[in-house]
């Protein structure tokens, strides 16, 4: 874990913050590849009732009190989850909070009993790739339907 940094559970006051870091997310990346339509937007603005309430979970990356990073696990169907969401702040990037976001929730998926998780991305975010094959992800078939250029998986 990085010094000064701990990650703690979402709670319903943290989705301001949980908004705001995937609104730089979905600004910096998906809208250059994708079009984000309303269906989509409701995962960021309601993540309780449409990522929690549906049997995923949330973690938020705290550094001196200020919420600094994000992931998600949204739940796809029994034991299957997709590692979603993971942003940090680029003031506080390259310090291995990703890394720190990514093995709690991984942690948190085999609690909930996952035996598989999946990563859908795209081909030029390289430094996320480079953290999901870290994190033990390998390449899998793409599912057609689904945004991004890359899938990767890790059975647990």
């Amino acid at each position: 874990m990085p010094t000064g940094v701990s990650i703690i559970d979402f709670e319903p006051a943290h989705r301001p913050a949980f908004e705001a870091l995937n609104h730089e997310l979905d600004y910096e990346w998906i809208t250059r590849y994708f079009y984000i339509e309303g269906a989509n937007r409701q995962p960021v603005e309601n993540p309780q009732q449409y990522i929690v309430e549906r049997g995923g979970h949330i973690l938020m990356a705290v550094c001196e009190g200020e919420i600094v990073g994000t992931c998600a696990l949204v739940k796809e169907h029994d034991g299957v989850y997709e590692l979603a969401r993971l942003a940090v702040a680029p003031a506080a990037q390259r310090r291995g909070i990703g890394w720190a976001l990514g093995q709690a929730m991984l942690g948190k998926a085999r609690e909930l009993g996952a035996r598989r998780v999946e990563v859908l991305s795209i081909s030029t975010l390289l430094p996320a790739l480079k953290l999901y094959d870290k994190l033990g992800f390998r390449p899998a078939a793409l599912i057609p339907g689904h945004p991004g250029d890359v899938r990767m998986v890790l059975d647990l």
